[in-house]
């Protein structure tokens, strides 16, 4: 069987992304200065040919380092040189109430229809846990059974780990029973995007060529969920290395509406969530993949600000830019599973151990809120009612909002390139072996089209792209300094670019139905380190709406 060590966040910098003297060569590898003066037009730049005439000796130079490079494999655990740092000049983290602690109530009862356990909230299983009305056994069984009834429609799992749950499940339930209780998540099952290894069970990003694949580890974020009491019960489909809904074994529907994909590419994440096959599920998000599956199945997902999580154990895609959220029915649920995931790891060195202090009897209404009015009035889609209507609601909660606008005279098109090269690097070998050619999508939107590309974005560019989003983070934390939470559309403007690329934490909640009954959301933005305002604002709304509490039919 393949096997492979496990990455965790790191920037190969071969930054050897420089254009395509790779390809543009013959059967014996060489490339003529002909080549070299037509690469040029790749780039956007113009030489002499008295110019070309001295370069081509260093071009020759450079592929000759290319070759030493691929020469010496790199273990995929290495961390590069260079680490992103999401703090921009002038930043001051803001005060943190006490980190939380959870209670559980006695008062829960068991539903008369045992089904409708599924859309427990998290405090409402651990009342039942704790208090003996149901066994963690009992509720891990209920779940893997609904994973068994509603997969082979869903599509939104790829492995269940059922020996590992019902052996964490009954550990749970004995340690109950000699008065040891670990908290909140005693005996909670969830289950986890196959980006993050576990170890004993197959890692498969998704993709084609790494579907046998076992990692001889386990994710730090599995080790802390288990360690306070989580019981795994599945891993959940990633669209093909963390690129949209579609994967080695199909695609995943929308609960909602399964003629849909469920949006990537968190893709089983949200479905399963939104489906009631787990309570709550962890996603991963570079570029939209918690926001996007979130709003698609109609849940609740956060991502944090960039390193407040670690990323051992989970497949890189763009070191940079990488986080790791939950995803589940409500901003509780999420700010409680946020609570054990966060904090420093020394298996990661972009993590960082800022405090997270969450005072739910904060008055809201204190809170300095923003909204992007513009994106919002500007908004033509079928859904528009529902972000009007959610901005009329935090007004009539007594929310004092300001008009605000996002950052412009930015290279906004310039940005993918950032993407594209860290994940061209971390996926050289897949390319440049062939396996790419075995994945399942090969279009133009494709993730092997995009890995194949990225070998011709010149190095100069992609530090340049840098320079640009350094310039991004201080307009956004001038923007920001103000405020404590800015109210944005999730998609239909630049927000999701702009804030993946400062690391800002965000939180995507629902907002009702669309015209084809289908869900909508609305996003919070807040300021580094500080997903306790956003989570605040979000857990008001959803305490005076009902708009979290609604499930697909049928499930």
């Amino acid at each position: 069987m393949h096997q492979l060590p496990f990455p965790r966040c790191s920037i190969l910098v071969g930054l050897a992304i420089i254009i395509c003297l790779s390809s543009c060569q013959d059967s014996n590898g060489n490339f003529s200065k002909n080549d070299v003066e037509h690469a040029q037009q790749l780039i956007g730049v113009s030489f002499s040919k008295q110019a070309l005439d001295t370069i081509y000796p260093y071009l020759e130079r450079n592929r000759t380092g290319y070759d030493s490079l691929r020469n010496h494999p790199i273990p995929i655990e290495v961390m590069p040189a260079i680490r992103f740092d999401p703090i921009p000049h002038g930043f001051k983290i803001r005060p943190q109430a006490l980190p939380p602690i959870w209670t559980v109530a006695d008062s829960i009862a068991l539903p008369r229809n045992r089904d409708d356990l599924a859309f427990y909230s998290i405090p409402e299983l651990a009342s039942l846990i704790k208090h003996r009305q149901l066994s963690a056994v009992e509720l891990t069984e209920f779940f893997l059974q609904r994973i068994k009834k509603h997969d082979s429609i869903l599509q939104a799992t790829i492995t269940i780990t059922e020996e590992m749950a019902l052996k964490q499940a009954r550990k749970m339930d004995e340690e109950l029973e000699n008065g040891t209780y670990r908290g909140i998540l005693h005996g909670i099952p969830y289950g986890v995007k196959d980006l993050l290894a576990v170890e004993g069970y197959k890692t498969t990003w998704g993709a084609a060529p790494y579907k046998d694949q076992e990692l001889a580890i386990t994710a730090t974020v599995v080790e802390k969920l288990q360690a306070a009491g989580g019981v795994l019960i599945a891993k959940l489909v990633s669209g093909a290395l963390a690129r949209g809904d579609v994967w080695f074994g199909g695609k995943t529907k929308n609960p909602w509406d399964i003629t849909e994909g469920a949006s990537g590419s968190s893709a089983g994440s949200g479905a399963a969530t939104s489906a009631g096959l787990v309570p709550f599920a962890i996603g991963t998000e570079t570029l939209g993949s918690i926001t996007s599956p979130s709003t698609k199945t109609g849940i609740t997902g956060l991502r944090p600000t960039y390193g407040q999580v670690s990323r051992h154990g989970v497949m890189p895609l763009s070191w940079s830019m990488d986080k790791v959220g939950p995803m589940a029915r409500s901003a509780e649920d999420c700010a409680i599973v946020y609570s054990i995931i966060k904090g420093y790891d020394t298996k990661d060195l972009t993590t960082t151990d800022y405090p997270f202090g969450l005072d739910l009897e904060k008055d809201f209404r204190s809170l300095r809120v923003g909204y992007l009015k513009e994106d919002i009035e500007s908004d033509t889609t079928k859904h528009c009612d529902n972000l009007q209507l959610a901005i009329a609601k935090f007004k009539s909660m007594g929310v004092a909002l300001k008009e605000v606008a996002l950052p412009e005279d930015l290279p906004f098109n310039s940005f993918d390139i950032i993407l594209r090269s860290e994940a061209g690097a971390f996926f050289d070998e897949l390319v440049r072996s062939g396996s790419v050619d075995e994945m399942v999508e090969q279009d133009q939107k494709s993730r092997a089209n995009s890995l194949r590309q990225s070998r011709f974005i010149p190095a100069v560019e992609y530090i340049q792209a840098n320079r640009q989003r350094q310039r991004m983070m201080q307009k956004m934390n001038a923007l920001l300094q103000d405020f404590d939470v800015i109210i944005s559309p999730t998609f239909g403007n630049r927000q999701l670019v702009i804030t993946n690329l400062t690391g800002h934490p965000v939180i995507s909640i629902p907002t009702g139905l669309d015209y084809e009954k289908h869900p909508t959301s609305i996003t919070l933005v807040g300021n580094l380190y500080d997903e306790a305002s956003i989570l605040l604002l979000a857990k008001a709304f959803q305490d005076q709406t009902l708009f979290d509490e609604m499930h697909p039919e049928g499930y």
